[in-house]
This record gives structure tokens, sequence and C-alpha cells, in this order.
């Protein structure tokens, strides 16, 4: 069997251009952020059959975008998906982005039980609340509210979620055709259901722009889902077509330049051999 003489993860971590990128992007919190990228890939057997340089594009987007990826505290993630590693961004990062931009007074969104929504306004797209009649999770609604005054509402069914689910996710997909649960649509539905109805609501209403407060927001909703690659952005679990932007085309240098002098570190001393 032919030896797989790729650099490893912590190889590459260990690169004078690696180290030097993250302490541009996130200065002191530099080590924490790295050491926390280590547990997440340790801590995911499925991530540490990804390639080491599409985990680095992922982390360098969060870091870029200074969100931390702890699972747990649910801002961004790196999840693994056919052996390539994607950036995705958390309901609690969309916030955080919207919030740092300064321009959102209030932003949410979360479950509609059964009779909660009477009737929504065809015209303004206006929700009129009802009384609710069972605890059944009927839809998802998502709000914004700019400090100028714009206020907009967007609301989905959950079969219209699935619908979405079904086309855009090909593993969620895959969990419909052969009973599996696979996907994160399927282990954790409302957690998606309610990242997808916000997510949607602010790329048709809220302010993405190109300025400094906003473009954070806006390079999140583009590169969410996506592996960061030189030639641009691939979508594997979807269906977006073959779109070629790279927002942060330098947020992480994921080759040694040709002319520094970065060498990779004796595989002796490289803890990731220890993985199991």
């Amino acid at each position: 069997m032919k030896q797989d003489n790729s650099p490893t993860l912590q190889q590459m971590l260990n690169l004078p251009s690696i180290k030097r990128r993250f302490e541009e992007l996130l200065d002191n919190a530099a080590p924490s952020f790295i050491s926390s990228l280590l547990t997440v890939f340790n801590s995911n057997p499925k991530l540490r059959e990804c390639s080491p340089s599409s985990i680095l594009s992922a982390a360098g987007i969060a870091a870029a975008l200074k969100l931390p990826i702890n699972p747990s505290l649910g801002f961004a993630y790196i999840v693994p998906y056919k052996n390539q590693a994607q950036f995705q961004i958390g309901f609690k990062g969309m916030i955080q982005l919207a919030m740092r931009s300064g321009q959102y007074r209030t932003l949410n969104s979360g479950a509609v039980r059964a009779g909660q929504i009477k009737e929504i306004d065809f015209e303004t797209g206006e929700i009129v609340r009802g009384e609710k009649t069972s605890d059944e999770v009927v839809g998802y609604v998502a709000y914004l509210e700019l400090i100028n005054g714009f206020k907009k509402t967007l609301y989905m069914t959950v079969d219209e979620l699935k619908s979405h689910a079904e086309k855009y996710s090909q593993s969620y997909a895959y969990d419909l055709r052969y009973g599996k649960r696979s996907s994160v649509w399927s282990t954790n539905f409302d957690a998606m259901a309610r990242k997808t109805v916000l997510k949607r609501l602010l790329n048709n209403y809220g302010i993405i722009s190109i300025d400094q407060q906003s473009a954070a927001l806006a390079t999140a909703l583009q590169t969410d889902q996506a592996v960061i690659t030189e030639d641009g952005l691939r979508y594997l679990d979807n269906d977006r077509g073959e779109e070629k932007i790279m927002p942060f085309n330098e947020v992480i240098n994921l080759h040694a330049d040709e002319n520094s002098n970065d060498e990779l570190p004796d595989d002796s001393n490289d803890d990731s051999e220890d993985i199991k």
C-alpha cells in the first residue's frame, strides 16, 4: 500500500506561515483558537478523515469572522462531508455578526405552534397572531428590525422547510430515501429550521453590503456549508452549481509559500500520530 506523505493537520499548524496568519486574524487569541481547533479535530473521527487543508480553510473563515468553533457554543462549526471539511455558521453566529454590524435592533427566529398564526398579509408579509390550539410545531418564523425602523417577518411551514432540506441537502435526501439519520436535518431539525428561516430572511431583507461593518455577515452567509478551495467555494451537500467565489481567498495560507523557508516538523514530534 502506498504511504500517504501529505502533511498532517498538526504539522501544518506548526508551520510559521500558518501560525503567523492565525496571529494576524486573531492576535493574542490565536493560541486558544488553535487549541480549540485541535480539540474539535481529535474529538470527531469523521473530521480526522478530512484533508488538513480543507480543515484549515474552514477554520480560517471562522477565525476571520472572530467566531469560536466549539460545537457546544453554537456559533460556528467545522463539519466533515465526503472527506472534506465545511465551514458552517450557526444560528448564534448569524445573530452575533448581525449585531456587530450595528444595524439591527432585534433579530430572532423560533418555532410556531398550531393556531399561533391566524393569517399572513399577502401584500406586506405581516403576521396576524392567533391563539395557540396545541403544542404541535407547524412552522418557523424569523423577525428582524433595523435601527432605521425597517421591520420584516418571514414564515415557513414545516413542510416547506422539509422540501428545502431535501432539495439543498444531499445527506438529508439520502436519509429520507434509506430511512437513515446521518444529516443534522434528521438529528436536529429544530436548530436547522431556525437557522434556515433566519438565513433566508437576512439574505432577502437584511443589510448585506461590502462595507466593513456588514461584510462579515455577508461572507458568513456566502461561505456557509462550503468547502474553501484554491478555485473557489464548493458546495458538496447541495445543488447550488459551480459557484466560484472566494471572499477570503487569502484567509489562510493552505500551502507553504514556495519562496518561504517553512519546513515540516519531524514526524517523531507529531502528536497526531497517536490519534486512534
